[in-house]
């Protein structure tokens, strides 16, 4: 049979896009920027473009003067390079669960017109690999209208879900180029003593949910003495590596996909992606499945680590905003506090500094102004600073707010005290 791709210059890949079009871009590691840079300099002749992704890597070209006359960003979540677009009103930004995004595509509650995509070549029978980002990718390829790929051979081959047939592809352009890496973060002393706090709360054959950054790693440093633990995530790094390759991480007493790393997409080192190449271990689904509460739960101990920008006497968590600026986005917080607090055994754990770099108390009597509430003080469990850790669950408002200042950094506690006393009368 013939397995050809319908490969064109950038050009005319790019040329499908109409003023008008919703664009759907495949978004991490996976970020087309060829693709990206392409359609940008075609501004001068386009008009009202929506564009669509989850978290995207390098340069948003379409967010900035003079392209963004052309384009408007409508995001599922707010990284870095699209925050300002955010912040000034030019972009803007939809708050919903990582579970649920599939639905905006597969309901036509936003439907799309192309899909940009980065890919591996395909193999003998003519499937490419949607590589290290499979997430809400797949509900946008089966729905949009056309589909466009970058084909690099720096894409790595994953197993599980994220294979798409050169048949479902409309045009093909070539590149060949790394993909967007991070290497591990350096953790400081306070992200140590956090992930050494996180770590006492890890059982042996617990399932692992964690994010990306200093503090998820510095928990993984801690494990390496752990027995039996398995991963299903929405993301992993390379912090996971070394206990992979000790047998620390096995997998052996997960539910759902047992002996699998489970995700829906990963970023981190060239190292990592290596790793990830044409290995059966790792299982790439996408975030309607890796999310779904009703399948996390169903793994033993699933011990959810994520973060918060700041948490209020009661236990409100913003995780997604600092006052009224969308800092990120509500992603899968939700989905896997409420997955682990149903998982047999489960532990819903909330991790954060007890104070930003400038100082200020991130345990505070109230939320800022225009903050917004990621996880709710009925679904927070598990509270851990470099203080300590203290579970909320079953605990009323003063002991709430008791056990929360305990964890405080100690130049804060007797003013949260007086806040405490005013709000609830006693403490």
């Amino acid at each position: 049979m013939n397995y050809q791709l319908n490969t064109v210059s950038l050009e005319e890949a790019v040329s499908t896009v109409k003023s008008g079009d919703r664009v759907f871009i495949q978004g991490a590691a996976m970020t087309p920027y060829k693709l990206i840079t392409g359609l940008v300099s075609r501004y001068e002749s386009l008009s009202d473009v929506e564009i669509i992704h989850l978290h995207t890597e390098g340069r948003a070209a379409y967010t900035e003067k003079p392209y963004s006359q052309a384009f408007k960003m409508n995001s599922v979540f707010v990284g870095s390079n699209v925050r300002q677009s955010v912040k000034e009103g030019h972009g803007d930004y939809i708050p919903i669960f990582l579970s649920e995004i599939h639905l905006l595509f597969r309901r036509s509650i936003l439907p799309l017109d192309v899909a940009f995509i980065q890919v591996s070549p395909p193999d003998s029978h003519g499937y490419c690999s949607l590589g290290t980002s499979i997430d809400i990718t797949i509900p946008a390829i089966q729905t949009a209208k056309l589909v466009i790929a970058q084909v690099n051979p720096r894409v790595p081959r994953t197993h599980g879900d994220g294979f798409i047939h050169v048949s479902e592809l409309d045009f093909a352009i070539e590149e060949d180029a790394p993909i967007y890496g991070h290497e591990l973060p350096v953790a400081s002393e306070i992200e140590n003593k956090i992930g050494a706090n996180i770590a006492s709360l890890v059982e042996n054959g617990a399932t692992l949910q964690m994010g990306i950054g200093a503090i998820p790693n510095a928990a993984l440093e801690n494990l390496g003495s752990h027995k039996n633990l398995g991963i299903h995530t929405e993301m992993f790094s390379d912090g996971i590596l070394p206990l992979v390759e000790s047998g620390v991480i096995n997998g052996s007493q997960k539910e759902v996909k047992t002996g699998k790393i489970v995700t829906c997409f990963a970023v981190g080192s060239q190292k990592l992606y290596d790793f990830m190449d044409n290995n059966p271990l790792v299982h790439m689904k996408e975030a309607a499945y890796t999310n779904d509460t009703a399948i996390i739960r169903r793994n033993p101990k699933v011990t959810a680590i994520n973060s918060a920008i700041e948490i209020d006497l009661t236990g409100q968590v913003c995780a997604d905003t600092i006052g009224q600026m969308q800092f990120s986005g509500v992603g899968g917080q939700m989905d896997f506090i409420r997955g682990a607090s149903l998982s047999e055994g489960g532990k819903a754990i909330i991790a954060m500094p007890s104070v930003t770099k400038k100082g200020i108390s991130k345990i505070t009597p109230f939320l800022k102004e225009g903050a917004g509430v990621t996880t709710t003080r009925a679904h927070v469990h598990y509270i851990v600073t470099e203080y300590g850790v203290v579970n909320l669950y079953g605990k009323n408002l003063k002991q709430r707010a008791k056990a929360l200042i305990s964890i405080a950094h100690p130049d804060h506690r007797e003013s949260l005290e007086k806040a405490a006393f005013k709000r609830f009368n006693s403490y």
